[in-house]
């Protein structure tokens, strides 16, 4: 099993395939968007699939894909299904902000079931298209229910990744979590974490969410029941068929069961979303280096995983200390 000097062990990986993205999130990228990486910059699929061979040897067996939005890079399908027959990857979900997600589906289906990855998170900020469009800053949209649907009566399991800005989407709480009112599906909470563009914007917090829809639904439950790779904790509401959940970096915090490391599609490895060093892989990788050396940069990048994040006050960090560390918005780290 793979661990780091603190004796966690690292199951995890969450592989971007690409920086790009067909939105321009606030609280993600700039609002002018930024200079794409070059197609020889980013790692090949053939280098990724090299990549999760050798590290599900040393223990992670369960992989997250992701962008900028993964599925504009052509091919996905067939690198989700490449990636699903990896001896030791034991689970392969992928996130998105639903836009293609329709034609990903028309094209793994051609694939066979192979290509259909084990779980779906979408991203999604709000219902209501004049919010949605200040968030995105387009004017697209998904039908999210009719997508989950899809997703279900393929056994898929579906999850909504919701990120609330104060003074932005605080009115759209309500309306997301009753997504999960009638579907069996999970709609998450997730802070705002003070990365890039983000930084000049503020969180709410999941306790704040939590006392609103306690207040609107009465006491929430907690819920056990929902299997993941991630911090996610989830809730019950009476007469709901799905779940809440909260993933509450900034004002709590996780570190101390963290267990994942971050692939970025340039090649770095990252121990930690909240630090700006890495090991450079796709060096490796172009230099000729064999599968036990390669291991052993793992291994060694793995025991630098700090022992907690520096996004907020939780672990002592300061907030001239997280603005000024974290200059990258999230798209080039990795959703």
């Amino acid at each position: 099993m793979l661990k780091d000097s603190f004796g966690r062990n690292l199951d995890y990986l969450r592989v971007s395939v690409t920086d790009r993205c067909n939105l321009r999130c606030i609280y993600c990228m700039p609002s002018d968007g930024v200079e794409w990486k070059s197609h020889e910059s980013i790692l090949s699929f053939e280098e990724l699939l090299r990549i999760c061979r050798i590290i599900s040897g040393l223990g992670v067996s369960k992989i997250k894909v992701t962008g900028g939005e993964p599925l504009v890079r052509r091919g996905i399908a067939g690198f989700i299904k490449e990636l699903k027959i990896v001896k030791g990857i034991e689970k392969v979900t992928l996130t998105s902000n639903g836009l293609l997600l329709g034609s990903y589906l028309d094209e793994a289906e051609k694939l066979g079931k192979g290509a259909m990855p084990d779980g779906i998170n979408i991203s999604l900020d709000a219902l209501d298209p004049k919010r949605s469009r200040l968030i995105t800053r387009s004017s697209c949209s998904i039908d999210i229910r009719s997508l989950a649907d899809r997703l279900l009566e393929k056994g898929i399991p579906v999850k909504i990744n919701c990120v609330i800005v104060r003074d932005i989407n605080e009115e759209e709480i309500l309306p997301l979590a009753t997504l999960a009112k009638d579907k069996n599906i999970a709609v998450r909470f997730i802070e705002l974490m003070p990365l890039g563009s983000a930084a000049a914007l503020h969180y709410v917090s999941g306790g704040e969410i939590l006392k609103l829809l306690e207040k609107t639904y009465g006491a929430l439950s907690p819920f056990f029941g929902i299997s993941g790779s991630g911090p996610a904790v989830y809730y019950s509401i009476p007469g709901f068929t799905g779940k809440i959940g909260f993933i509450n970096p900034v004002s709590r915090g996780f570190c101390e069961t963290c267990n994942r490391l971050r692939l970025t599609s340039e090649g770095l490895l990252k121990p930690c979303l909240s630090v700006n060093y890495g090991m450079d892989l796709r060096k490796l990788l172009r230099g000729g280096i064999s599968d036990k050396e390669f291991a052993g940069f793992i291994i060694e990048t793995a025991a630098k995983k700090p022992q907690f994040h520096n996004l907020s006050g939780v672990y002592g960090a300061s907030p001239e200390e997280y603005n000024e560390r974290h200059p990258k918005g999230m798209f080039g780290i990795g959703g």
